[in-house]
């Protein structure tokens, strides 16, 4: 046990951001269900009934879950004028849809206990448009408005509710990449901060800094000087 939650259910755990957080959670004690040095399922988030399926049989085997971290996720480079329908509909389904799913199974008992703490992945692409980014920064807009409507309504529940916009950090999903990444981060240390965020219950974990304060600063401005700067960057 960490000091901080007894049974945590991580999703996207195989690789990146999610392996990660539990291999630090495992090294802290935490008990973990998906983690290599615990309990680890196959499921495809997607899979409605058999995300259902697992949460049933964590909870039968480890008791209530008291933190949901949901990391996994998809990514394609997409534009409206090269659109591929089919990598819209799996970044949906994945990035929206594994989450909802998720939350579908763990969030009843978490009311009804009046406890517990829930997080999910977004990404700082949510802040604003950004280019080849259509399908994926969408997801993640989506996310970050469905954390902010959601804080107050969960919190009357004695639920905490955290959304974490991480900026470029390296795992199998970046490393196929052609472009520059700037203030590029290390799973590891993204794995701290994710970790640090949570235990402070903070609502927005972002991270690194200087990425989330410049995209932070540039969707403040009105669109006549956003556009170009956007164009610029590009």
């Amino acid at each position: 046990m960490s000091g901080h939650w007894k049974h945590v259910w991580i999703t996207g755990a195989s690789s990146g951001l999610g392996e990660n957080c539990a291999r630090k959670l495992a090294a802290e004690g935490s008990g973990g269900s998906i983690n290599a040095n615990i309990t680890a399922y196959a499921c495809d988030v997607t899979d409605r009934e058999r995300t259902h399926q697992i949460k049933a049989e964590m909870e039968a085997a480890n008791g209530p879950v008291d933190l949901v971290i949901l990391c996994a996720g998809a990514w394609f480079q997409s534009s409206l004028s090269k659109m591929k329908p089919e990598n819209f509909q799996k970044t949906l389904d994945v990035n929206i849809m594994g989450i909802v799913n998720a939350l579908d199974a763990v969030l009843p008992a978490m009311i009804e206990r009046g406890s517990g703490h829930i997080s999910w992945v977004s990404s700082v692409a949510g802040y604003g448009g950004l280019p080849n980014s259509a399908s994926y920064g969408a997801t993640k807009a989506a996310l970050i408005n469905m954390a902010e409507g959601s804080y107050n309504e969960l919190a009357r529940k004695g639920i905490a509710l955290s959304v974490i916009n991480p900026g470029f950090v390296r795992t199998p999903m970046t490393d196929k990449n052609d472009f520059p990444m700037p203030f590029l981060m290390e799973p590891d240390d993204a794995a701290d901060k994710m970790i640090a965020g949570l235990k402070a219950k903070k609502f927005e974990i972002a991270f690194p800094w200087q990425l989330v304060w410049i995209l932070k600063f540039l969707n403040i401005l009105p669109y006549w000087l956003y556009l170009p700067i956007i164009k610029r960057i590009a």
